[in-house]
């Protein structure tokens, strides 16, 4: 890829971030309140899915680093992470009860497969000189796209109620995973740097003293304790 195909494909990851982030937290603020107080659940079953949620994120962002590395493959991930949380969130404004929920969190929270092949790309189309700026960007996005997300869910639900919200939250998503689709384009299989692994080989002197040093400052630690 040349200059300005990076600049594109980093561009058009942060506008996907800010879209994915600004549905995902027009819901946040009033997921606790739609479950408990739309579809009757206790905060016994409230706990249980949003802790099936969670560990869904860890195995979904471990699988598919793992995977997309072995198929050498790293878009079809990024564009179906944003499609289930669209997805997910037409479920949700679908649901009568919070059993419904169950299948549709999970969905949800699967789109996390997104985040380790869409780092991956930007780390290789990075260089030692902007890699810091580019995931910067990335994160400032995320974090307007959830401030945004809040700020549309205080001032609309009273007036368009949660399920039509829910509905509205579905749509950002769903324009981020277009624009991945369409915009992305996939490298070729030879250009991808797929990481092998650390070896005793990797370990400088410099981390070997850090190791030392911070050993000892634990030991006196637990002396002075």
């Amino acid at each position: 890829m040349n200059r300005n195909e990076n600049r594109k494909t980093i561009r058009t990851f942060a506008i996907a971030s800010f879209l994915n982030d600004l549905g995902s937290d027009i819901i946040y603020p009033i997921w606790p309140l739609f479950v408990t107080s739309v579809l009757h659940a206790n905060m016994a079953v409230l706990g249980f899915i949003d802790g099936l949620g969670d560990a869904i994120v860890s195995i979904s962002q471990a699988a598919s680093g793992y995977f997309s590395d072995k198929i050498r493959k790293r878009k079809i991930f990024i564009w179906s992470g944003y499609c289930f949380g669209s997805i997910s969130r037409i479920g949700y404004a679908l649901s009568t009860v919070w059993q419904h929920l169950i299948p549709f969190r999970i969905l949800d929270r699967a789109g996390k497969i997104r985040s380790a092949p869409r780092d991956a790309i930007i780390a290789d189309i990075s260089t030692k000189e902007n890699r810091g700026r580019n995931f910067g960007l990335l994160r400032t996005m995320d974090n307007l796209g959830a401030v945004a997300g809040i700020l549309i869910c205080i001032f609309f639900v009273e007036l368009l109620g949660y399920r039509t919200l829910f509905m509205l939250a579905a749509i950002p998503s769903a324009i981020g995973a277009a624009l991945i689709f369409f915009i992305i384009k996939e490298r070729k299989a030879e250009q991808l740097k797929i990481f092998k692994g650390l070896s005793f080989k990797d370990l400088d002197k410099n981390f070997l003293l850090f190791l030392v040093h911070y050993q000892r400052k634990k030991s006196r630690a637990a002396k002075n304790f």
